[in-house]
């Protein structure tokens, strides 16, 4: 075992954690949805809860959230970035079916690849590029067929949200010198003023009775990203965007699952040869970053 093994190893799990807390997150923000709390207004309100935890174990903690003056571009484009991907991704399913904006949006892996070079320098193999079309392929498969209305806002809404998700993931691992708790307050606070301009825009919160009686999926919904959140911050400072990209691939598959538990869906052959291909994409993934390190 070469020493460059374990951090990869860790990293990979970090994100693996990520990709099955978003993928399950995304099941109960369809929950709340349907009850008439708005994807939007489900950001807005995730982002003040994780503000007020996080500042409150940063009192209790102690010590200083300033962020290195090497660092501070980064960490305002991974809340750019985050916000990107918040807002255009839920906004897009407004205009377009949920699975269109899913494939549109599972690109971002691809764009990874393609802007590695440019962005960290890496070389672009063709093993690599192998890796990411399986990758794409799986998701499509777990999906299903993206037919639909092709509203051209919904489309120019998901690209968006498929680039600024590469943004976001290039930007999370250039913050090196910045502790991981700095990372989520201030790319938070970065993300609120874009999530409340468009909560107002729709009408604003739903009303009282309609957020008490969607409390659950709506703590399931902010507790799932939390954890993706924290945990694709900490990945990202172990593992490249590409591997990290690649991995968290896995959050559609692990979506589809949770719905099919939850909300009774099922699942297909063409589903479950979907998922597959997408762990080994992963595992391949995994494997070939491990001997290009070494």
């Amino acid at each position: 075992m070469t020493p460059q093994t374990p951090p990869i190893t860790t990293g990979v799990l970090i994100a693996l954690v990520g990709a099955f807390s978003y993928g399950f997150n995304i099941t109960f923000a369809k929950i709340s949805s349907d009850m008439g709390v708005s994807g939007p207004a489900v950001v807005a309100l995730r982002v003040l809860v994780i503000l007020v935890l996080a500042g409150t174990f940063a009192v209790l903690k102690g010590g200083s959230l300033a962020v290195p003056k090497s660092d501070r571009r980064s960490v305002f484009e991974l809340g750019l970035g985050s916000a990107g991907v918040a807002l255009c991704y839920l906004s897009s399913v407004t205009f377009i079916p949920i699975t269109v904006a899913a494939v549109i949006f599972y690109t971002f892996p691809i764009l990874i690849v393609i802007l590695s070079p440019f962005v960290e320098g890496r070389k672009l193999t063709p093993s690599l590029i192998g890796v990411v079309l399986l990758a794409f392929v799986g998701v499509t498969l777990v999906l299903g067929p993206a037919i639909g209305d092709m509203d051209p806002r919904g489309i120019v809404l998901a690209a968006g949200a498929s680039v600024s998700a590469a943004w976001q993931f290039f930007a999370g691992t250039r913050c090196q010198n910045t502790s991981t708790l700095s990372k989520i307050i201030w790319s938070q606070i970065v993300v609120l003023p874009g999530a409340l301009f468009v909560v107002a825009l729709i009408g604003g919160f739903p009303e009282g009775g309609i957020m008490l009686a969607a409390t659950v999926p709506i703590a399931l919904t902010i507790g799932g990203f939390l954890l993706g959140f924290v945990s694709q911050i900490i990945a990202l400072t172990r593992i490249s965007a590409v591997v990290a990209g690649l991995t968290f691939c896995l959050e559609p598959v692990v979506a589809a699952i949770t719905s099919a538990i939850v909300l009774d869906e099922r699942l297909g052959v063409t589903q479950y040869a979907g998922g597959t291909l997408v762990i080994g994409a992963i595992m391949l993934n995994v494997w070939l970053e491990s001997r290009r390190r070494a």
